[in-house]
């Protein structure tokens, strides 16, 4: 199998389920920015796994919202006119969706409160590349708004799932801080 096509070589990329645009497209910028969310969160999944005493539970939780970004992704990169064609979970994004990860908000904040301050990123390699993510996914938040607010059809469950993810991302970063993260003042 070839990586290469040549077909986007006229500065167009395809569509899931068919159709072009073209690469410099408001919708080739959100699906970027989900691509490096997904990129960040492997890095964020990678440094867990050499932390020695690292939150277990973390790597399976960040690996199955990085599958989730490719729903995201596909869900986003449809083409319109074969949107009845999408799976929920698999290429459509779902109200549901947004619901587990306030669930797993949830329960994470009620192990682990907040602290009610602004904290400095950096404490661990994991919690930093954490932070990262969720920063990238907030620029994809922005994104998905600017495309919406462009005609590009975006479905209330994809915005509400980018926004709750970010949030989720940071509650993760703080688990993996552990309980030393400096405050963003003294």
């Amino acid at each position: 199998m070839k990586v290469y096509t040549r077909a986007g070589d006229d500065g167009t990329t395809g569509l899931f389920l068919g159709g072009r645009v073209s690469k410099a497209d408001r919708l080739m910028d959100a699906c970027g920015d989900m691509d490096e969310a997904v990129a960040a969160l492997g890095v964020a999944r990678a440094a867990l796994e050499r932390e020695p005493g690292a939150h277990e539970d973390l790597a399976p939780a960040i690996l199955r919202r990085q599958r989730e970004l490719f729903v995201v992704a596909a869900d986003l990169a449809t083409n319109p006119a074969h949107r009845d064609r999408l799976v929920p979970g698999v290429s459509l994004v779902t109200e549901d969706m947004a619901a587990d990860v306030e669930r797993e908000i949830d329960e994470r904040v009620a192990a682990r409160p907040l602290r009610p301050v602004f904290v400095v990123p950096g404490t661990t390699p994991a919690s930093a590349a954490l932070d990262l993510a969720r920063a990238v996914l907030r620029r994809a938040e922005r994104s998905v708004v600017a495309l919406g607010d462009a005609g590009h059809p975006v479905s209330p469950a994809v915005r509400g799932y980018v926004n709750r993810l970010s949030d989720l991302l940071f509650v993760l970063g703080r688990v993996a801080a552990g309980e030393n993260e400096p405050a963003s003042h003294d």
